[in-house]
């Protein structure tokens, strides 16, 4: 329980400090796995010091991901994180295999799993608390539950897996904030809530209101010092800089990325390989912006560096 204790502290001060991590995963051009890009890219991610990292998410490519991979993935990002920054790592599936993928999490040095949504089926209320539960009682890992598509919990259910010991927090991708407001209020005081909408800047100020001002952040993966910016506009409540940010930036990578299905991490991966990072391309069946795409977001990018005074 100690460690528990210790877990939701850092998580707790790392949310004060900075935006939540999700970096890419690297692959070579064959497809392969390249863990000498990807640790070179987590060093520049973690310099600019967000509050936590999350490898093998959605923005990692869980998904796409072998169990030995997957291994390769987090102890990595342990090693890199040397204990300065809290790592919590995407498990997924069913319970069964997201055990499988938490104990390999937990032996490479994990401090904590963010539980993805289940595969595929739309499943009952009573169904998604014992998920969460059998992957409790599977695995010392502190556990994120996280609320997207097809997994979207009562305030009742939210009560019952805050009382799983092993259960932290929530993070949350619907942004409806009428069931938000209801969870907090149904959650001890010491469950941590996060803004896990799509480019979660947008919503940053609206999720605040409801009390949850942690977010995470795929701009983070591709240009932190924009996303640097941001929270520190958002920390000090300076409106006119977050809608200079909003207008320039991130609103015309919305609207960038609802152009076409899967481009919420195929373009963030664009965007990083354009900026020189060792990021390599996506895994099927996700695929690569098309050259008009690829223009408009290097404009995008230059501009929002620009903005914020970075070096291109």
């Amino acid at each position: 329980m100690r460690k528990i204790a210790d877990v939701v502290r850092r998580l707790g001060e790392g949310m004060g400090r900075g935006v939540l991590s999700f970096p890419l995963t690297s692959f070579q051009r064959n497809g392969d796995l390249d863990p000498g890009a990807y640790r070179a890219y987590l060093e520049r991610q973690l310099a600019v010091g967000p509050g936590a990292v999350f490898p093998a998410c959605g923005t990692g490519e869980f998904t796409a991901l072998d169990e030995d991979e997957y291994r390769t993935v987090i102890t990595v990002a342990a090693d890199v994180a040397r204990g300065r920054f809290p790592v919590v790592a995407g498990i997924g599936y069913g319970w069964a295999q997201a055990l499988r993928f938490a104990r390999i999490a937990e032996d490479a040095g994990a401090d904590a799993a963010l539980v993805l949504p289940h595969y595929l089926i739309q499943a009952p209320q009573d169904g998604l608390v014992e998920q969460l539960r059998r992957i409790a009682d599977g695995t010392r890992l502190p556990l994120i539950a996280y609320q997207r598509d097809q997994v979207a919990f009562t305030a009742d259910s939210l009560s019952d897996i805050a009382r799983i010991p092993t259960v932290i927090g929530l993070k949350d991708g619907h942004g409806d904030l009428d069931r938000l407001q209801r969870h907090i209020l149904a959650a001890p005081d010491d469950f941590l809530f996060f803004n896990g909408a799509a480019t979660a800047e947008v919503q940053a100020r609206a999720y605040a209101g409801v009390g949850v001002r942690a977010y995470s952040s795929a701009v983070h993966a591709f240009a932190p010092e924009i996303a640097r910016a941001f929270f520190e506009a958002f920390h000090k409540n300076d409106s006119d800089r977050m809608d200079e940010l909003l207008r320039g930036f991130y609103v015309p990578l919305v609207e960038l990325r609802d152009r076409r299905t899967g481009y919420a991490v195929s373009l963030v991966k664009a965007a990083a390989r354009l900026r020189g990072l060792p990021v390599g391309p996506v895994r099927a069946p996700l695929t690569e912006p098309g050259p008009d795409d690829l223009a408009a977001l290097r404009d995008l990018v230059d501009h929002g560096l620009d903005l914020v005074g970075a070096k291109r």
